[in-house]
């Protein structure tokens, strides 16, 4: 019998993904669907969302509406993690889902600006322990070879929620639907897919490492001390500022510059942009693990090129002066997402050890997502001013620059106890 061939290398050597690994992913897929379609409706239905409930009034105040989710998200995303780790994680996924499932269906019942901020506040408790607890159970499976394609593949359902949320300005413009009934289907069906979640779910055998159960404030506190993890929450953040005004602003953007009607501008803005970081995050996944065969920096170096295409696909969608061209720059930026997307938690398995990693991904989310809720409500500001997009736009592409030196610092290194 001959023995296993050789992995790559900074990674263990395990056998072939179980069928179980796969079914995990799966499974999981239909929840970053419902995860981020209510996200994705929020900005599809904004003028009639803001028609029915006047106090709104600005956009500023919209900006708000949309921070107040990834504010609280974001604070709560490091403890939800340290849940993940110290717990069960299904038990956390199957949570999660139920609970952000109610609140989607509650949130098609408010009548006020604050109620609005309200609801999207408690939306953003519940929605923080899913990401780094469904990210991390992948990985546990997933040990080595199909690490990224995994991760990749549970990403395709991020991108397919936001891809059917863009419809959902048809769904609002419609006199017998309208967009309260959007948040009632899509809360209905989350609180449904729950109960065969919970028995279909697994977690997998976990070892204990020495010590690897530290208190919260102590995993916290060494993950803080590991420079390559700072390097990686930089990264993580930097593209992330223009990739939320992209994600929540980007169906206003078109509707205001192109004179689109709210249905043609929330299908123009995610349908290609979506598509195209479907594509991505199964060719980076595919990209990543291959390279890995051949360089520990596989994953970096993959990411890195995602990254560099987001300075021509930013600068295009600032200075677009048609339809066509704004969707092929978004395209482009698509398609860098998915590279950058799929191996970011891969690359957090290079530098934390396993014990850590749901905790070190809830804060990349803190900083990564508290700074996309200040870009939200600071777009709606400088729109407000009459900031021109070029300007707005040229400056995020300045960070993609820098966020492509960044990630090619970082230095990964091996955990044996890792699988």
């Amino acid at each position: 019998m001959h023995p296993p061939p050789p992995g790559p290398p900074g990674e263990s050597v395990v056998p072939a993904a179980s069928r179980m690994a796969w079914l995990v992913v799966a499974l999981l897929v239909p929840v970053a669907v419902l995860n981020y379609l209510d996200r994705q409706m929020l900005a599809a239905m904004k003028p009639s969302i803001m028609a029915d409930i006047p106090d709104i009034a600005t956009r500023a105040n919209w900006g708000i509406v949309l921070g107040s989710f990834k504010w609280v998200y974001a604070i709560m995303s490091p403890l939800g993690g340290y849940v993940a780790d110290r717990t069960s994680r299904r038990l956390v996924i199957v949570a999660s889902l139920f609970v952000w499932s109610g609140v989607t269906w509650a949130t098609g019942h408010v009548d006020s600006f604050e109620a609005f901020v309200a609801a999207r506040a408690i939306m953003g408790i519940s929605e923080a322990f899913y990401i780094p607890a469904a990210l991390a159970l992948i990985t546990d499976f997933h040990t080595g070879p199909t690490r990224s394609r995994a991760v990749g593949i549970h990403q395709t359902g991020i991108y397919a929620g936001v891809i059917l949320g863009g419809f959902s300005g048809y769904v609002a413009d419609s006199p017998a639907l309208g967009w309260r009934f959007a948040f009632f289907v899509c809360g209905i069906v989350g609180i449904a897919y729950a109960a065969p979640l919970f028995f279909l779910l697994r977690d997998p055998p976990r070892g204990r490492e020495a010590g690897d159960e530290p208190a919260f404030g102590a995993a916290v506190g060494e993950l803080l001390r590991n420079r390559q993890f700072l390097l990686l929450v930089a990264v993580f953040t930097l593209p992330a500022i223009a990739g939320w005004v992209v994600k929540d602003w980007m169906p206003d953007i078109l509707r205001e510059k192109f004179g689109l009607g709210q249905g043609q501008a929330g299908v123009s803005a995610v349908l290609f942009v979506q598509l195209a970081s479907l594509v991505g995050v199964v060719a980076g996944g595919w990209l990543a693990d291959r390279l890995m065969q051949s360089t520990d920096r596989g994953r970096i170096y993959t990411s890195a090129l995602g990254m560099a295409f987001f300075l021509p696909a930013l600068v295009g969608v600032g200075l677009s002066g048609t339809l066509g061209f704004a969707i092929a720059s978004l395209v482009l930026f698509g398609l860098g997402w998915g590279f950058f997307d799929c191996n970011n938690m891969p690359i957090l398995c290079q530098i934390a050890r396993p014990s850590l990693r749901a905790t070190g991904y809830g804060i990349m989310n803190l900083v990564s997502i508290s700074c996309g809720g200040f870009a939200d409500w600071g777009f709606g500001v400088l729109r407000d001013a009459d900031v021109s997009l070029a300007a707005i736009f040229g400056g995020f592409a300045a960070l993609a620059i820098l966020s492509v030196a960044t990630v090619l610092a970082i230095r990964p290194r091996s955990f044996p106890s890792d699988g």
